[in-house]
């Protein structure tokens, strides 16, 4: 494989803007210097995923993912670190020069970049047949011209026809130099077995005589395809989606969403359908912030990656009672994941295409608008009519909308959603209340949210702890006293002193936020002043203290050589020195590239923190110091603080030596280096209250 030269690497890493990266994957919100969003690698609610811009580095404080714009890529579509650059490079338009690879070259990257490969060729392949073989242009264009599909909307999507024979895709693969085995791990491909399930050595095609979708991520890599057939024979499935592979996971794709994912954005709501041509329908109608499920129930990972982009929901149901009861099941698991989730019934017989087609453009918008409403308010009326005239199946279906409103995170939510039963079902809102605290300290209500807060479904009118009765005292999880909440001047010391001062300070609080998951003991005073001399090093080393000196220079000439004991941060040290000595500062975004884990980690971890300074602190005019602006400051702190902390250490070493049984001279000898050593930790000290008293 061709290498990327390292002056095209760098290129691309200071061309490629993170927020613009990583705002394709999840909807970013600044908070001080930094975006925050939920978290794209694990289910959370509240936001504890940085980027901060100024760095160009991503890090989530929940789940411990770090890195630069590349290893966001790589962490996001799970690729390699060459095909995470060619993603930027052609994001921005920044032309690679390879040497000409064969197919079988490209196949041997490795087994998950083959099977996208071989899914675009087979995208391409199909694309290619719709528009210019005669059985795709007269059955598959037909067909689609017929449901009002523009050749642009058929572009846009990649729409394809797969031809009625047995191996025509496999034929080509094989002529192109494609391994038969990628065909059959992507399920391009079916082997024949026997009837003892062995293997027959005959292939054919999947997809024959059908209409192709091609379902793509979210970063438009085609990782399966839907088919529709045109056949009139009930013994066939009407569509046919591409099994299970390394590459497709039919629970974390929803079809559409690279098409509607900006869209989704800018419009701040996501309209949720069923089949592929209601997303084509609407898409070409103007409504481009449309995705669906492609007929499969809703899961946690769809549900995820809408709240990427919008807390807004609204799902436009067909018209047909059967399919509304089984999509209503569906649509709990939206207020579940903490979305705002709205509904759009169309009338009886239509769906979202064929009502669009009906209509047009305009006033299929203006339907939506105008029916559109709130989840719960339709489920209770629903429900309501359907029980009219029958008091058990009418105290059924108040249980069914209580459980819905159970699934709300937000209280004043769940409190306006009670008061709106009690009037539709003409039922005392206190008797509403009791049935709701039954529901949420049932049993089964505990175990199926044991892993959720009790806040999002407390006990109504009770308070929150509720949700947690059943436990022993020892289990339950509000036994044990929360630890305090930081104050600003607390997180305003964890931003400026890296957790040195914290850590003395805040005793448990600090250790809850750093170690307390994974019950490892906190970093000790040393490890936390080496941490920020690194810091300051890392971030800062061009910037000048002076007009001829740097903060590196300064750092490097205070410290000397090698003055850290940490391994990883004495390694991180060397890597710096030898960055200035080739006559280069060492760069954040440069470190944060390294093939090294630990390194990677440890930059990102060096250059995010989780607290900013409150606005609140210059509203009640008091002064913090702004280390980038007075970088001396900064160092003297920092060079302070480890020179104490080593004078302590063996202060400490020396009274340990007097518990032991000594003679006169070395008694004398030791008390003699404690005084020096005490002497020097005041003056130590002193210098300290000075730099700090400096800033003030």
């Amino acid at each position: 494989m061709a290498r990327i030269p390292k002056e095209l690497v760098d290129h691309i890493i200071q061309t490629a803007d993170i927020v613009e990266v990583v705002g394709d994957f999840v909807q970013l919100k600044r908070k001080g210097q930094n975006l925050w969003a939920p978290c794209p690698f694990h289910n959370e609610k509240s936001p504890s995923f940085s980027v901060n811009p100024a760095k160009s580095l991503y890090k989530c404080f929940g789940c411990g993912k770090a890195g630069g714009v590349v290893q966001f890529v790589m962490d996001v579509e799970g690729t390699s670190y060459v095909e995470a650059l060619k993603y930027l490079a052609k994001k921005y338009a920044i032309e690679i020069q390879e040497e000409e690879k064969t197919p079988q070259q490209q196949l041997e990257q490795n087994e998950r970049d083959s099977q996208f490969i071989v899914s675009d060729f087979a995208k391409n392949h199909y694309h290619r047949l719709l528009l210019n073989s005669e059985e795709g242009m007269s059955i598959g264009y037909g067909y689609l011209k017929e449901r009002g599909l523009t050749l642009n909307t058929i572009q846009t999507f990649e729409l394809g026809y797969s031809l009625d024979a047995w191996d025509d895709l496999m034929k080509a693969a094989e002529t192109a130099g494609f391994d038969k085995k990628y065909l059959e791990k992507t399920g391009l491909t079916v082997i024949r077995t026997d009837d003892q399930g062995k293997d027959t050595g005959r292939r054919y095609d999947r997809f024959r005589g059908r209409v192709m979708f091609p379902i793509h991520n979210i970063s438009g890599r085609v990782v399966g395809f839907g088919a529709r057939t045109l056949k009139r024979d009930d013994k066939m499935a009407k569509y046919l989606n591409s099994p299970e592979s390394e590459i497709y996971h039919k629970s974390d794709v929803l079809y559409g969403l690279f098409q509607a994912r900006q869209a989704i954005r800018t419009q701040e709501v996501c309209y949720l359908v069923e089949g592929y041509l209601d997303v084509l329908s609407l898409y070409q109608g103007g409504i481009k912030n449309v995705v669906a499920s492609s007929g499969t129930s809703l899961t946690e990972g769809q549900i995820r990656l809408i709240k990427r982009y919008s807390d807004n929901v609204t799902v436009l149901y067909d018209g047909d009672a059967a399919g509304i009861k089984a999509s209503l099941r569906g649509t709990d698991l939206l207020l579940e994941g903490g979305l705002n989730v709205r509904v759009v019934l169309f009338p009886d017989g239509d769906d979202p295409d064929s009502y669009i087609r009906k209509v047009g453009d305009q006033r299929f918008t203006e339907y939506i608008e105008t029916k559109s409403q709130d989840f719960i308010t339709f489920k209770t009326t629903l429900v309501a009519r359907e029980a009219s005239g029958d008091p058990v199946k009418k105290a059924e279906a108040i249980r069914d909308v209580l459980h819905s409103i159970a699934k709300v995170p937000d209280a004043i939510k769940r409190q306006v959603f009670l008061q709106q039963t009690s009037a539709t079902f003409g039922i005392d809102e206190q008797v509403l209340i009791t049935e709701y605290n039954k529901l949420v300290k049932s049993p089964s209500q505990q175990t199926k949210h044991s892993g959720g807060s009790g806040d999002n479904l407390g006990n109504y009118g009770q308070g929150a702890g509720s949700a947690n009765a059943g436990y022993p005292p020892s289990a339950n999880p509000r036994s044990a006293p929360a630890p305090r909440p930081m104050s600003d001047e607390e997180e305003a010391e964890m931003l400026m002193y890296g957790g040195a001062e914290a850590a003395e300070s805040l005793g448990t609080s600090f250790q809850s936020t750093t170690k307390a998951a994974e019950n490892e003991p906190l970093p000790d005073m040393l490890q936390l002043c080496e941490r920020e001399v690194l810091r300051l090093l890392v971030l800062y080393a061009g910037r000048e203290i002076d007009p001829e000196v740097s903060v590196a220079g300064y750092l490097m000439g205070q410290l000397g050589e090698y003055p850290l004991t940490v391994p990883l941060y004495a390694e991180m040290w060397e890597i710096c020195r030898q960055e200035l000595l080739a006559g280069r500062f060492p760069d954040a975004r440069q470190l944060a590239q390294n093939e090294r884990e630990d390194i990677r980690q440890l930059i990102t971890d060096l250059a995010t923190e989780r607290y900013e300074i409150s606005p609140n602190w210059r509203t009640k005019e008091i002064y913090v110091f702004n280390e980038v602006d007075l970088p001396q400051l900064a160092c003297d702190n920092a060079v302070l603080r480890l020179n104490k902390v080593h004078v302590q250490r063996e202060l400490d070493q020396c009274l340990e030596k007097l518990r032991h049984p000594l003679d006169d001279a070395e008694m004398f000898e030791i008390l003699g280096d404690i005084k020096r050593l005490k002497e020097l930790d005041n003056e130590l000290a002193a210098l300290l209250g000075t730099v700090v008293a400096r800033g003030a």
